[in-house]
């Protein structure tokens, strides 16, 4: 991954090693904070992420807390090997937690947007100005070609997302998530700019 130079700041000012930088991100909007998973949220992630909530991604809900813990234990792994950098999203004056997000592939010339977020927050514009801020972070510390967006084809609050941003469709393909159910998904191509 090539880092810019202000990350490459960071990392002598913290005094944290170049693979552990992806677990100190914060990024900030308007309305959101997003920062660096930790097992701190652990209890939120575990109580949020629904069998509702999953209806359309590949996930399923964690059956006990231990299996939240385990994702966020190999959240952390894979941040440290720089595969992906998953996030909290957390209001940013109250820092009421709102879901996750991540940048997967965050090495290649594609990295992939994933966000979920708790039923309470949808439909307040928070998943398009999260990914709005994925992808801007992206664009100043990585050195990438484009961004990929994969959603279910039914899920149409969520094709919104890429569609804003201009993205075109590059691909449709099937996939059968954790829980069973076969997703319809369509990828979506976002340019950078």
């Amino acid at each position: 991954m090539k880092l810019a130079k202000d990350l490459i700041s960071k990392i002598f000012q913290e005094q944290v090693t170049p693979q552990h930088l992806l677990l100190k991100i914060e990024m900030i909007s308007d309305r959101l904070l997003l920062k660096s998973i930790s097992l701190t949220y652990k209890k939120q992630i575990f109580e949020t992420f629904t069998q509702e909530i999953t209806t359309y991604m590949y996930p399923r809900p964690a059956k006990n807390i231990a299996e939240t813990t385990s994702f966020i234990k190999n959240s952390l792994e894979g941040m440290k090997n720089e595969h992906e950098l998953i996030l909290v999203i957390l209001k940013k004056d109250s820092q009421e937690f709102l879901g996750c997000a991540g940048i997967h592939r965050i090495n290649s010339q594609h990295p992939e947007f994933g966000i979920w977020l708790k039923k309470p927050a949808h439909h307040n514009g928070y998943g398009l100005e999260t990914v709005v801020t994925m992808k801007n972070w992206c664009e100043e510390n990585l050195d990438c070609e484009y961004f990929i967006y994969p959603v279910d084809q039914e899920n149409y609050p969520s094709r919104r997302i890429p569609q804003k941003l201009g993205g075109e469709i590059i691909r449709t393909y099937q996939k059968r998530n954790l829980s069973g159910r076969i997703l319809n998904l369509v990828e979506y191509k976002i340019p950078k700019g």
